[in-house]
């Protein structure tokens, strides 16, 4: 029996949309790998894969495989799981607090991750029992309770949470700063606040099964969690009238934020701006409603940083730019369209 033309569209516009996402990864990862100081073709990257996936046996350079799998591939997984986490926390973030420049880096969460990852490397908290992610979401929860608690006390404004952020990460890398120049020694000090502002060049393979789980779990919780986030966005009083758990669904989903923050930060650094800049590209190409925007802000993002790394390795010769600065060079005037266009709306 054939179906109804309305059916047949609805079964494969997702089906169709998944099947883009996945190639728009896949050649994200494949470029990432391909890219660098030395260029190297994409053939040699697909041979290589091909070879340590599916032990294909392809004949390829040994110099090129150890540069491709090793170094660049590994890197480039965990950028895409890294900017497809912030995007999510940008995205969980500016629902529940109905602000469109609301992001971990804005609100101070990304600067508490930092702080509690210096504290465990440094400091030695948590006598070597405490790894620098768990050091980094107890940072990162902190921070944000800090935040939510001034924002309550300077009133209910949309901007007070903003400018809570603010306060706060400013705060937090304040102690970052003093961790780092009180207890380190000159070098250490320098591959520190290097790594602060956003590093891959030391991931690999064991670095990608941390960041991918963290990234998938993520995506799941606020896939679960569509219909709240699309409640949330009217209010917590609409979501509660639509029979939102409000409580634990807060709970839930601002744990999944500063869970996914906290883990990419002690594994990169503090990036900012994707989970600001990313969210709203996405609204622009799929509209507002969480069934999309949740998918195509974790592919967004995950290209996005893709692309950022790539350009940190070649923008100049024989120097690896931390990513930080490029996402920064981006999101900077991204953040101040919006700021200029919420204020219209306003």
């Amino acid at each position: 029996m054939r179906l109804p033309p309305t059916a047949s569209r609805t079964d494969v516009k997702p089906l169709a949309a998944l099947l883009l996402s996945l190639l728009a990864i896949l050649a994200a990862l494949a470029l990432g790998a391909a890219f660098g100081e030395t260029a190297i073709p994409i053939g040699t990257v697909a041979r290589t894969a091909a070879n340590h996936l599916f032990g294909a046996g392809l004949a390829v350079d040994p110099i090129d495989a150890g540069i491709v799998w090793d170094y660049r591939l590994a890197r480039a997984v965990v950028a895409a799981c890294c900017g497809a986490a912030l995007a999510l926390s940008g995205v969980v973030l500016q629902a529940l607090l109905r602000n469109a420049l609301a992001d971990p880096y804005v609100l101070g969460i990304s600067a508490g991750a930092s702080t509690g990852a210096v504290a465990v490397a440094i400091l030695g908290v948590g006598g070597g029992f405490v790894s620098l992610s768990a050091g980094a979401f107890v940072g990162a929860v902190t921070a944000f309770g800090c935040v939510l608690l001034l924002a309550r006390a300077a009133g209910s404004g949309p901007t007070a949470a903003i400018l809570a952020g603010i306060a706060g990460s400013q705060l937090f890398n304040a102690l970052t700063a003093f961790i780092v120049t009180r207890s380190a020694n000159a070098e250490t000090a320098r591959g520190i606040m290097f790594w602060l502002l956003g590093n891959l060049s030391g991931v690999r393979w064991a670095d990608v099964t941390l960041a991918f789980p963290i990234a998938l779990l993520g995506t799941l919780v606020c896939l679960w969690q569509i219909r709240a986030l699309d409640a949330f966005t009217f209010g917590a009083d609409a979501a509660a009238s639509l029979g939102v758990a409000i409580r634990p669904v807060q709970a839930v989903l601002i744990g999944a934020a500063t869970l996914m923050t906290a883990v990419m930060v002690s594994l990169v650094g503090s990036i900012g701006f994707v989970g600001l800049v990313i969210p709203h590209a996405a609204r622009f190409l799929v509209g507002a409603r969480h069934g999309r925007l949740v998918p195509a802000s974790a592919v967004l993002g995950a290209v996005f940083l893709v692309a950022c790394d790539i350009a940190s390795r070649m923008v100049v010769p024989k120097q690896v730019v931390p990513i930080g600065i490029v996402t920064a060079l981006i999101g900077a005037p991204a953040f101040a369209i919006i700021l200029i266009r919420a204020r219209r709306l306003s």
